[in-house]
């Protein structure tokens, strides 16, 4: 192999990655498993952002201005099951995705045992980097999404009325599907400044080329943060759409400094 020397057939491989992937398997479902139980605690995090106490109103309401009016507003705080077995999917699927996020650790150390003996020296410099920055900005994306995003979302949709007659009542798996998607999509959005670095170091991207293109670059925002988007309507396309932007504008500077 590249990095060692040590010479392993096809079959060594396979049974290799067969091994990692039943330690990861065994570790995701224990996290799961750990999550599970852990229920109150698990979903005192997960349905925080719809309580009026949450801390991004109370950030945005000592900040003031039109902050303040929109922290005022009395979005529903009572989710509604509409199924017999929703409560209980629910309840799995935040545990499987909780179980994911609390062994992504464990599964890329797992991964970068798994292809180092392949790599040079200065390769495994590139892949650690890029590895430990990209988990780095995913789980700054889904903070992100967590805090501000999904809670300005749901605080505008949910307290937004057609008519005084028509009131809101919001289920539970629409609220689930929205904050997962949100944060899944804000994190897969935040490794655009690792990725914009690793093309600059492989002379694929520079810093004139994105500057030149600025303005396609913006309609190409806003068309993905219209897909990724959950809902359909502007208030949210706005909010995702504008730290994408500003992303965009610091892979500018990123890219400039790598070259």
């Amino acid at each position: 192999m590249a990095g060692t020397g040590a010479t392993m057939t096809f079959w060594d491989h396979l049974d290799e990655l067969r091994g990692i992937l039943v330690k990861v398997a065994l570790v995701t479902v224990f996290f799961t498993v750990v999550a599970f139980i852990f229920r109150e605690e698990l979903f005192a995090i997960v349905l925080a952002p719809k309580e009026a106490d949450f801390i991004t109103y109370g950030v945005l309401a000592r900040l003031g201005g039109g902050f303040s009016a929109m922290t005022a507003t009395t979005a529903p705080t009572d989710l509604i099951n509409t199924g017999l077995a929703g409560q209980f999917m629910v309840h799995m699927k935040v545990a499987f995705y909780a179980g994911i996020i609390l062994a992504s650790p464990y599964i890329l150390y797992q991964l970068f045992r798994f292809v180092s003996p392949a790599l040079y020296e200065n390769e495994r410099r590139y892949v650690l980097r890029v590895s430990g920055w990209g988990y780095l900005m995913f789980m700054v994306g889904v903070l992100v999404s967590y805090f501000i995003i999904f809670p300005l979302t749901y605080r505008f949709l949910g307290e937004y009325q057609v008519n005084a007659d028509v009131h809101n009542m919001i289920s539970l798996q629409s609220y689930m599907g929205t904050l997962i998607m949100l944060c899944l999509a804000m994190g897969i959005v935040f490794e655009m400044p690792v990725l914009s670095w690793l093309f600059a170091k492989l002379g694929f991207l520079d810093a004139a080329f994105m500057r030149r293109y600025r303005k396609h670059a913006v309609v190409i925002i806003m068309t993905v943060a219209a897909i990724i988007t959950p809902t359909s309507d502007i208030f949210t396309l706005l909010v995702v759409t504008l730290p994408m932007y500003l992303l965009y504008e610091a892979s500018i500077y990123i890219v400039a400094a790598t070259r």
